[in-house]
């Protein structure tokens, strides 16, 4: 026997289904724009697809729909104020720009030119991003409808960037610089996705990052190994020793206070991972590797998630032809990364590496550090009153348990949470197979229309459950 439906989900989905096609066509309308912000020739096509996604949250109703320029490429910004003055302010973000993509990269069809094939939509962008930001505008038209409201029951604003794709290099600071139009109580990250079809989830986090280059510096020149090697340092020796010493026998990271403020996983948060329906040989086969590794003591999914780490992205030095070439090189070069967990200071971490490498280093051998921009983490507590109301939202919509992940990657989202102060929750709907930065990559439409259900009950459970204002 089928459970209930309630009226409110009843009139959620019948709304939805009524305004479906328009909304794909629409969709498809802007996925055709090909807003590849990596690539310079695309820059007016991304400030069209800007321009495109302004006017269409025009017609979706926000009073409020403006383009804010970068001194790269244009972000959205749309606002539409609840008839509540005291409901909370929720800030949702997405990006506009896509990866590049072609026919001849693997494509079966044009890779701007949509087409659905069965239930899925194929086309650069279907799911990353722009599907996931654009079910809002549905979400938000279904969840008057239910309600009977004019305006939305949360003081609602868009964010919708268009460098994401690019490392998202002017974005830090157009938030900063428009903080107080930005001042939100809760962020919703719908650039995410779940752990698959049959398993719907909601994300609690995401790891920050920090990359470092180290380049040593050894004899003025290439020297003769056999006049020379023995009786002077070698700086790819020394790279080398600097990479062995990245880790000790445990594969935990050997700089000194790296662990520093780390936010250690509880014992709840153990069990939910657990939980997942995770296959490690499935796994391992998609990783292509043929064994797992890392810190001992937590296992593949928490390594992933919830413990920070290092990796060697490069090392090199010295000849790397066919052949032999007895020299010791003049230099060699390290290339390293960190991703970060809730609790670790990206800043620390730069300092922490700098001295742990000046004491590697051996006498003799000169170094160089250079650290990009860092990405900090960021975690929502599984009890914050927001995240519940994201997860009873999402419950509705797929009429079953919602279980929780984390993403071992990283993001801009971190930026917002430090700079407005407030709490960012994922929202997302897309799953692995949808091969985001991949030739055809594709949504589920199925679950977009999960995801327009689960924004049209999203904001009259903040109303309800959440009162914080900003």
């Amino acid at each position: 026997m089928s459970k209930p439906v309630d009226d409110v989900v009843s009139t959620v989905r019948t709304y939805i289904e009524a305004h479906r096609g328009a909304f794909l066509d629409d969709l498809a309308e802007w996925l055709r724009i090909p807003s590849v912000s990596a690539q310079p020739e695309h820059a007016a096509d991304v400030a069209r697809s800007a321009d495109w996604l302004a006017a269409k949250l025009g017609d979706t109703g926000f009073p409020t729909c403006e383009i804010w320029p970068t001194a790269g490429a244009p972000a959205v910004f749309a606002e539409w104020p609840s008839e509540d003055p005291e409901a909370p302010t929720v800030l949702v973000y997405g990006h506009h720009d896509v990866q590049p993509a072609a026919r001849e990269d693997g494509w079966d069809t044009d890779p701007f030119e949509p087409v659905i094939r069965g239930n899925r939509l194929h086309a650069r962008g279907a799911a990353d991003d722009k599907g996931q930001v654009f079910f809002h505008t549905l979400g938000v038209r279904a969840h008057l409808a239910a309600t009977g409201r004019t305006a939305p029951s949360v003081h609602l604003k868009l964010l919708v960037e268009g460098e994401e794709e690019s490392g998202s290099p002017h974005f830090r600071r157009l938030v900063e610089e428009r903080a107080e139009r930005l001042a939100a109580d809760a962020v919703i990250v719908s650039d995410t996705g779940m752990w698959s079809e049959d398993t719907p989830t909601v994300c609690t986090g995401m790891r920050g990052l920090a990359e470092c280059e180290i380049e040593l510096f050894g004899p003025a020149q290439d020297i003769h190994s056999g006049s020379f090697g023995g009786a002077v340092p070698n700086p790819a020796t020394a790279a080398a020793r600097l990479v062995a010493a990245l880790h000790d026998e445990h594969a935990r990271v050997a700089v000194p206070g790296f662990y520093e403020g780390v936010t250690e996983l509880t014992d709840r948060e153990r069990e939910l991972f657990a939980e997942l329906p995770f296959d490690e040989e499935t796994w391992l086969r998609t990783a292509r590797s043929t064994a797992t590794h890392g810190e001992a003591g937590h296992t593949t999914l928490e390594r992933v998630w919830a413990r920070p780490t290092a990796e060697v992205n490069g090392i090199g030095g010295g000849y790397q032809g066919a052949g032999s070439k007895t020299i010791i090189p003049s230099s060699a070069l390290v290339k390293l990364s960190f991703r970060l967990v809730a609790g670790q200071d990206p800043d620390h971490i730069e300092k922490a590496v700098r001295a742990w490498a000046a004491d590697q280093v051996p006498a003799g051998v000169r170094h160089e550090i250079t650290f990009g921009p860092a990405t900090r983490p960021c975690l929502t507590p599984l009890d914050h009153p927001a995240l519940q109301s994201v997860v009873r939202a999402m419950g509705r919509a797929f009429e079953q348990p919602i279980r929780y992940t984390r993403e071992g990657g990283s993001g801009p989202a971190a930026d917002l949470q430090e700079v407005l102060g407030a709490p960012v929750l994922f929202l997302g709907i897309s799953v692995p197979s949808d091969g985001w930065h991949a030739p055809n990559e594709k949504v589920e439409l199925d679950l977009l229309m999960k995801g327009v259900e689960t924004a049209a009950h999203l904001w009259g459970d903040l109303a309800e459950n959440w009162r914080e204002p900003h």
